[in-house]
């Protein structure tokens, strides 16, 4: 059996790992451990945090790397932080401000616990944020938001649906953090295949060796990825592994 000439495959979660009832088909499941024992390293690239994330990576068995919230922390293994990156506090205020200023549904991963806009918190100095985020389905509102968001600088602004606006601190990114994955495991981004779906997966899917968008993905995503396969719920990443990383095998 030849070299494999990529080494990491890195996944989305939503919209792209599981399909639309959350769930990681066995097809899946199956295609991802015969990876596994050829030698490929499997890593979850999520905008969920790690303990929204983890029940999944237990369930594949993964003792790799992870990125969670989009970036904003990486896992040498499933328990075993690397790096994590926190928004200052008072942009949390102000984002929420923002929100209650729109009528706008938000929510905020803290480092150990998820708010939302029915169940916030009066202690936002105390606690350490890594992500915040908006849900509106209303255009011109979101529009709104974003460009209050752009005024306020030193953000990094990208989606996980289209209907949502998801912010971490500038210059974190599922890409900075694949990159932080790829140190670790001594392997350049080259080798790197990133699948996803929405605009949180768009810099990982251009920064790699070969990006791919799920049937399902954005627009935008489809088009700068090298590369579209079958929609979540089609078993799109089973199509990644057997096609194009073990092809030929």
């Amino acid at each position: 059996m030849s070299e494999l000439k990529y080494k990491l495959l890195a996944l989305d979660m939503d919209g792209t790992l599981l399909n639309d009832n959350h769930e990681i088909t066995q097809e899946t499941a199956k295609w991802i451990q015969i990876a596994i024992r050829r030698g490929v390293h499997v890593c979850l690239s999520t905008g969920r945090a790690v303990f929204h994330a983890m029940p999944y990576a237990v369930q594949l068995g993964l003792e790799t790397p992870m990125v969670t919230v989009n970036g904003s922390e990486v896992w040498k293994a499933p328990h075993d932080l690397h790096m994590r990156h926190l928004m200052d506090p008072a942009l949390i205020r102000k984002m929420q401000e923002i929100g209650e200023k729109y009528n706008s549904w938000y929510w905020a991963y803290s480092v150990e616990e998820l708010f939302n806009r029915d169940r916030w918190t009066d202690n936002i100095e105390g606690l350490e944020w890594l992500k915040f985020g908006f849900n509106t389905e209303v255009d011109e509102v979101r529009h709104q938001i974003m460009m209050e968001l752009q005024q306020m600088g030193g953000l990094q602004m990208t989606n996980s649906s289209p209907v949502n606006i998801e912010i971490n601190p500038g210059g974190v990114s599922k890409a900075s953090g694949v990159a932080e994955v790829c140190k670790l495991l001594g392997i350049e981004m080259s080798e790197v295949v990133a699948v996803g779906d929405s605009l949180n997966d768009l810099a990982v899917i251009e920064a790699v060796g070969l990006g791919v968008a799920m049937g399902n993905a954005q627009e935008q995503v489809k088009e700068a990825a090298d590369l579209i396969v079958a929609s979540n719920n089609e078993d799109g990443i089973v199509e990644v592994i057997r096609d194009h990383i073990l092809k030929g095998e």
